[in-house]
């Protein structure tokens, strides 16, 4: 008779959670696992494992053929072991692309038309129009008429957006980009194709071109070896005078000294940061005292549908692994994503 195949829980789940898991991952077993020592113990006949793999745990695993990280990004789960380990691993990928984009877009629409400064004017009960002649108001003149030309209150539609890395969710911003009648460009180390309305999707060896064009250049790739610390001076030095940089990927990717000395010194107009080197941010980094720049706390990704979204991928890929079929979100190990 075939033997049962079985799931390890660690650490363990509610009841309620557990009830909805057994339901799909049945006829598998499922065994829901108190403290480590017990996941270890466990893991030596189990077939799959979701929630926080460690080297403890993984080592007796003698049958391991699935585990399922709790989390989208990797740079804090994997380790040698796992990596060389020949089981499939899948993330939490998909979870965030709309709150996320929506934060993305919000940080634009600021700068576009200066709402982080009229709300810190409205603090001090200013009324001040930004700009005037001596900030960015130019003069059309024609037969008739001279007209003003605003320059520091813009529209989206006459700016051009890059995306540095086009997973799902550098893909729906790049999405919302065509909406809002923006040239999207996209660099990706994988992905060629372009979705409708992207102009072009790009190697990562395309970088520069896509900095020295864009208006506003959001990261949304992960946190890789290849990533970590990219965005120093050199890429600044690429950008724009009057572009912005956003970053919702991960805080490792861009180097904040860099950062702030390309601020001060003009380099770059603005930063919007949801994610950072250091978290939380010092109280004392001069970041926090800068009017063009708009840092929030980690927040992107928080929506009260996250827990349902995140859920659905465990049962989704526990009913899959039950039934022998392809599995969701797998990653490369080696990529980091």
């Amino acid at each position: 008779m075939r033997r049962p195949l079985k799931l390890v829980l660690f650490p363990r789940v509610e009841p309620a959670r557990l009830e909805k898991i057994e339901r799909a991952a049945a006829p598998m077993r499922v065994t829901n696992c108190a403290d480590e020592e017990q996941a270890a113990g466990e893991i030596v006949d189990a077939d799959a494992f979701f929630g926080k793999m460690t080297p403890k745990i993984l080592a007796p695993a003698r049958k391991l053929r699935w585990v399922q990280s709790p989390t989208a990004s990797l740079e804090h789960y994997l380790f040698p072991e796992l990596i060389e380990h020949p089981l499939q691993l899948t993330n939490m990928r998909g979870l965030f692309p709309d709150n996320i984009a929506d934060q993305t877009f919000g940080y634009m629409l600021c700068f576009a038309r200066n709402l982080h400064r009229y709300i810190r004017q409205q603090e001090r009960r200013e009324w001040r129009p930004y700009g005037g002649e001596k900030k960015g108001q130019q003069f059309r003149s024609g037969p008739a008429v001279t007209t003003p030309v605003d320059l520091s209150h813009t529209t989206l539609a006459d700016t051009a957006l890059g995306v540095v890395g086009l997973g799902s969710i550098g893909a729906e911003i790049a999405r919302r980009g065509v909406c809002f009648g923006m040239k999207v460009t996209a660099v990706d180390p994988l992905r060629r194709d372009a979705p409708p309305g992207v102009a072009e999707v790009w190697p990562t060896d395309r970088l520069n071109d896509l900095l020295e064009q864009s208006d506003y250049v959001v990261i949304a790739a992960p946190h890789t070896p290849q990533t970590a610390g990219l965005f120093r001076q050199p890429l600044f030095a690429r950008m724009k005078p009057s572009a912005v940089l956003i970053n919702i990927g991960r805080g490792a990717i861009v180097d904040l000294d860099d950062l702030t000395a390309a601020l001060r010194a003009g380099e770059i107009a603005g930063a919007a940061l949801d994610v950072f080197e250091i978290e939380p941010l010092p109280a004392d980094h001069p970041l926090w005292g800068l009017e063009n720049v708009i840092l929030t706390p980690h927040v992107a990704g928080h929506s009260p549908r996250i827990a349902e979204r995140h859920l659905s991928v465990i049962l989704e890929n526990a009913g899959r692994f039950a039934r022998g079929e392809p599995l969701k979100n797998i990653v490369d190990k080696r990529r980091w994503f």
